[in-house]
């Protein structure tokens, strides 16, 4: 069975920042709404207004689980990617965790990475760089990460 590269987990890391509240609750993270206008906690893991605080190690733990499924699912959408370099699949693994599995399956860009053209996939990585109809900085430097190292394997 494959493993989520840790280059996937390090590009979400370095997206998805446990964001704590440090005058009031300095080891714990709170529920938050992303700038794509969902209730998010820990390392951009989706939750409702509601959630309770969670330390860093509970972060982890969700961040593990959502990567896993994000893999399962980019398995599953692109199966060529189990036997490219760890980069592609970090790539999209992260873009899977990013925008869900539902987003890659209907995607021309499952369609070139199974075609294993990887300049047009990393075109089509960087037009999703919307949320909540607006073109959003972060997703606009994450897809480039990502597009960078679909592009560095080859």
């Amino acid at each position: 069975m494959i493993e989520v590269p840790q280059s996937a987990i390090d590009l979400a890391k370095r997206f998805e920042v446990f964001r704590r509240v440090p005058k009031t609750d300095p080891g714990r993270a709170y529920p938050y709404i992303c700038p794509a206008g969902f209730w998010t906690i820990g390392f951009g893991h989706l939750c409702d207004a509601q959630h309770p605080p969670i330390t860093e190690d509970e972060a982890e733990a969700y961040l593990a689980r959502d990567l896993s499924t994000a893999l399962a699912a980019t398995l599953r959408y692109c199966p060529v990617l189990a036997s490219e370099p760890e980069g592609r699949l970090a790539a999209i693994v992260d873009f899977t965790f990013n925008l869900g599995g539902g987003r890659l399956q209907t995607s021309t860009l499952r369609r070139r990475v199974n075609q294993r053209d990887w300049a047009a996939a990393a075109t089509e990585l960087r037009r999703w760089v919307y949320g909540g109809g607006r073109v959003l900085p972060g997703l606009v430097t994450r897809r480039e990460a990502e597009a960078t190292c679909l592009l560095r394997a080859a």
